[in-house]
């Protein structure tokens, strides 16, 4: 009997007489009355129970596939057996002690017979699962397992439909509080499956892992470290997946001028934006239209720009947007060992091997390592013909800190300047020499020589590189190695004082202009309470409410002159304090992410004969075929000429009838004409 169907027959023993009732009306009615349709539901119930029996059967027989030799074979008894689970987990909280075992019989199911039975039917059933899942019946922990194990079927949507009920239930779970008890029951779970030596379930469980971390569901240093110590996997295939998502997980920031976006001191909290009076002044009222045009719109970029930085030095104060799940090691020395250790032994290809690079250099450079082996096996792969040398160089860049010391760098340092930066190389191979110099010089400012600056110097000639300029403090020197600067202020105080200093000039400058009537004080009466104000100043050392927040006001405003100035919206000689180009503390660059594309310099090439014949042809394109001026004029579209118009145009009556007699006078003098005109002496007489 097709489950779709309750006969006549099956409702006798009920005392019931129907006509012929399907699942879906039948389950309709057992919600309204459960009490009145008992036997239907124990019918129901025990079709389902010896349906379940013969496929175990047949899955302890070692069929291959259910479908192709036995009870499965014939459609209809798969979709019948799927009707019958799909309504008894719609029924089951309306019969909560008659269906007591259904959800664990289902699991049993799933678990024992699921690889050999049909497609269609393992989803259905599944999808059953999913419902009591959904409404509580069943908990999460105890299918978690199951779950996962269905993602390794070769089953596309049975893979889709496991691993999106596991992302969706794990969120719904945190998504009002967090849930500690069971998170740490559902971790241990795909932590221990991470661990085994199946590749295929290892891979899900580290997809399933890392999703959940990506969407902040799992964002706890215990995840972090799982998905740290898969790099360390058996099965190549899992290393690669938790190296990739490591490296993906960067952020890098792809802004045109790098240094002076890191350059910021503090996070800037205020949510509007200062720009001078005098840059919106000339954009609104000086100049022609279209200059004005121009100027608005640079105005517009500077002001997003600003914003974004502000956005970007909020969130750096936020440890939000510059996380990264290296971050959270427990033991990064031991990681990076072990990790670098992987990368002398493994025999994979290059792509893999520098992917390795990248996250032991992310690492260093993060956590301030010693792991003085590293850059020796970094100085082989030097050279301008290697292949990404790029990325190695930038990978070089940011194992570099202050921590180092400079005996131990100074050999990549020297391989680095004596093969990129010379003579009888390349443009471009100077180019990302002299970048991956500053960078380095940046971290470790001791492998700067006197000579060696001064060869380099030279080199600023060349109309392909940027002359970064020089500090404005001449007598600046680099602090010696392992010497600390330990701040004795609150940052942006200064800020505060060289403001108070301005307004003592101008109070000075007041003054001198009164009349002198105070010659007659002595210069201890007049140097005594400036004495005092100073004295009163070095001991209360303390800042108000008001204080802070004018050094933040202080802050935008010298944000927004440094913006300007970079876009060439201020001049320089109007604020002189100002620097457009400021040293990055340590734990800014340990923060900066340095990508190979930042290294290599915007060179224009020179162009083949070939390259410029494409680039002459694909500008002719849109020209069209040449024409005269006149046939354009001719065959212009739109309005007519003033010529034409005036042709067009209404003629008084007294010229119409000149014109109009005139043609008549003509006429008559043609046809007396007509026949009287000499046609020439015949040829043949």
């Amino acid at each position: 009997m097709p489950a779709s169907e309750i006969t006549a027959d099956a409702l006798s023993a009920s005392g019931r007489t129907s006509e012929k009732l399907s699942l879906p009306t039948l389950q309709s009615k057992m919600k309204c009355d459960p009490e009145g349709y008992e036997t239907e539901l124990s019918l129901i119930y025990s079709q389902f129970k010896s349906s379940v029996e013969l496929f175990q059967q047949q899955a302890a027989l070692n069929f291959t596939s259910a479908a192709s030799g036995g009870v499965g074979s014939d459609p209809t008894v798969a979709k019948d057996l799927g009707d019958r689970a799909m309504f008894l987990a719609h029924v089951t909280p309306f019969y909560p002690n008659q269906l007591l075992g259904y959800p664990k019989e289902l699991v049993e199911f799933l678990r024992t017979s699921a690889r050999v039975l049909p497609s269609s039917l393992r989803v259905t059933v599944t999808q059953a699962l999913i419902l009591l899942l959904n409404r509580k019946i069943v908990a999460i922990k105890e299918t978690l397992a199951l779950f996962m194990e269905l993602q390794v079927l070769s089953d596309k949507v049975l893979k889709e439909l496991a691993f999106s009920h596991v992302i969706h239930s794990i969120r719904r779970m945190n998504q009002k509080h967090k849930n500690e008890t069971e998170n740490r029951a559902l971790q241990s779970i795909l932590f221990s499956m991470l661990q085994e030596e199946d590749e295929k379930k290892a891979m899900r469980s580290l997809v399933t892992i890392c999703d959940l971390h990506r969407r902040k569901v799992w964002f706890d240093d215990r995840t972090a470290n799982a998905i740290c110590r898969a790099c360390f996997h058996s099965s190549s295939r899992i290393m690669i997946a938790a190296l990739s998502f490591l490296l993906d997980y960067e952020k890098i920031e792809q802004d045109s001028d790098s240094d002076a976006s890191s350059d910021e001191d503090e996070a800037v909290h205020q949510p509007h934006v200062v720009v001078s009076k005098e840059a919106i002044y000339k954009a609104k009222n000086t100049g022609t239209t279209s200059s004005k045009k121009k100027k608005k719109a640079k105005l517009q970029r500077v002001i997003r720009s600003m914003k974004k930085q502000q956005r970007i030095s909020s969130e750096r104060d936020n440890n939000s947007n510059y996380y990264s799940p290296l971050n959270s090691l427990k033991d990064a020395q031991g990681f990076a060992e072990k990790l670098f250790s992987r990368l002398q032994t493994c025999g994979e290809r290059f792509e893999i091997k520098m992917m390795i690079v990248k996250v032991v250099a992310r690492t260093v450079g993060l956590h301030r390592l010693i792991l003085l082996n590293f850059y020796p096996f970094l100085q082989k792969y030097v050279q301008p013909h290697q292949r990404d040398v790029t990325n190695l160089l930038a990978a070089a860049v940011q194992a570099c800190h202050d921590m180092v010391p400079p005996d131990a760098v100074e050999p990549l340092f020297k391989q680095i300047v004596n093969q990129f930066v010379h003579d009888r190389s390349r443009t471009e191979s100077i180019a990302v020499g002299l970048n991956v110099v500053r960078e380095i010089c940046l971290r470790i400012p001791l492998l700067m020589t006197e000579d060696l600056l001064q060869d380099l110097v030279l080199y600023k000639k060349s109309h392909e590189k940027a002359d970064r300029g020089r500090p404005t403090d001449p007598k600046a020197k680099p602090k010696a190695f392992g010497e600390v600067t330990v701040p004795n202020d609150v940052p942006g105080a200064d800020l505060l004082r060289d403001e108070e200093e301005d307004d003592d000039d101008d109070d000075g400058s007041d003054g001198s202009d009164q009349d002198e009537d105070n010659s007659g004080i002595g210069e201890e009466d007049a140097i005594r309470p400036k004495l005092e104000t100073d004295a009163s100043d070095s001991t209360d050392g303390i800042l108000s409410n008001e204080d802070f927040q004018r050094i933040k006001e202080l802050k935008t405003k010298k944000d927004a002159k440094l913006a300007l100035a970079h876009h060439g919206l201020l001049k320089k000689a109007s604020d002189p304090k100002s620097t457009v180009f400021k040293i990055p503390t340590s734990d800014q660059l340990s923060l900066k992410r340095v990508d190979g594309v930042t290294l290599e310099a915007n060179i224009r090439k020179k162009m083949t004969k070939e390259e410029r014949k494409a680039l002459i042809k694909a500008g002719r394109e849109d020209t069209g075929k040449y024409q005269a001026r006149a046939a354009i004029k001719q065959n212009k579209t739109g309005g007519l000429s003033n010529r034409q118009k005036e042709h067009k145009k209404a003629m008084p009556l007294a010229a119409k009838r000149s014109k109009v007699e005139r043609s008549r006078r003509q006429k008559k003098i043609k046809q007396k004409t007509a026949g009287k005109q000499f046609r020439g002496r015949k040829a043949w007489k």
